[in-house]
């Protein structure tokens, strides 16, 4: 779901040194603890789903989310506003930018979010659901293929163990089971909403797209809430810290942690300390939900992380190049 940029440094002083290690480690610190909010998110997810329906669980969680990032954008403006003949230029390409990409990444979020809640409702665990969703991280490379860009040959071993341990984590007795369907398939469309993100966030604030496409999931799997679910309080009132959690952590504080926690950590690290939510929503689903994973399930999870962390490893140059920054 995030697209890394490498930045070169030139040399520092000592104390300067000293002043990136002690960044270095909060920005760990900061990403650390935002996939243990998206992990633990999941745990939120399947215990909302014993009170509330899918679509309402969906649209409710979004709109809180939605909600939770205007106090971060509107500290984000009063930022971007320092420097006002970038934030004009900005604010010109939003204005033609944001409602398209907000509406396209939102439909997309909207469906991916929809199959990854059917499946947790229909009993996929939330550890399970957290290793299945990871596949987008390995999808998405793949994907990119039909676009015509090339991908590291390393991506495709790993694609190769991952569905191994797919396998292990998902097929008993020949067949898979349908709740594992639903997560798998909005792995798929997870991968397709990171690669629309792609395209359109080099044009827009990334709070600020995030925060509507989560208020166009919320409306559109509103409709169906209305349309086909009991909305019932007593049991959205049962559903609350579920879905404060779900919404609030898992968008306002998580995603805020991610921006400060990327911009004081290497791109690699970043994103191998986020693909730790898979192991999060494990973790926590076996603490709180005591869900317990048989031994074929756990070395399926193995295989799938081992699988994710290489395809996130930074390729070898074949041939000198010159530093950039000199």
């Amino acid at each position: 779901m995030y697209t890394f940029r490498v930045t070169c440094f030139a040399g520092h002083k000592f104390m300067e040194k000293a002043k990136t290690r002690k960044n270095n480690l909060i920005g760990v610190l900061m990403l650390t603890i935002c996939a243990a909010v998206w992990g633990s998110s999941f745990v939120a997810q399947s215990t909302g789903a014993r009170f509330v329906e899918p679509f309402t669980f969906i649209s409710l969680r979004s709109l809180l989310g939605s909600l939770s990032l205007l106090p971060v954008i509107a500290l984000r403006t009063k930022q971007q506003k320092k420097d006002l003949a970038a934030y004009e230029k900005l604010k010109a390409e939003e204005k033609k930018w944001l409602p398209k990409g907000g509406l396209a990444c939102g439909v997309a979020l909207c469906i991916a979010s929809t199959l990854q809640q059917f499946g947790i409702d229909r009993g996929t665990s939330s550890g399970k659901a957290g290793f299945i969703t990871a596949l987008y991280i390995l999808l998405v490379p793949i994907f990119s293929v039909v676009l015509k860009k090339r991908i590291r040959p390393i991506i495709w071993p790993c694609a190769v163990a991952s569905l191994a341990g797919l396998y292990l984590l998902c097929v008993k007795d020949s067949s898979v089971q349908p709740s594992d369907g639903y997560v798998l398939a909005c792995a798929v469309v997870y991968a397709v909403h990171i690669l629309v993100i792609d395209h359109i966030s080099p044009h827009v604030d990334g709070v600020k797209l995030s925060c509507v496409q989560f208020f166009v999931a919320g409306i559109l799997s509103g409709i169906p809430m209305l349309l086909f679910e009991d909305v019932s309080p007593e049991l959205i009132k049962g559903a609350a810290f579920s879905l404060a959690y779900s919404g609030i952590m898992s968008s306002g504080v998580a995603f805020t942690l991610q921006i400060l926690g990327q911009q004081r950590t290497e791109p690699t690290i970043a994103s191998m300390i986020m693909s730790l939510e898979s192991v999060f929503a494990m973790l926590t689903g076996m603490v709180v939900l005591r869900e317990i994973p048989t031994l074929r399930e756990t070395l399926g999870c193995v295989l799938m992380f081992a699988a994710i962390l290489v395809a996130q490893l930074p390729q070898r140059e074949t041939t000198p190049q010159k530093d950039p920054c000199i």
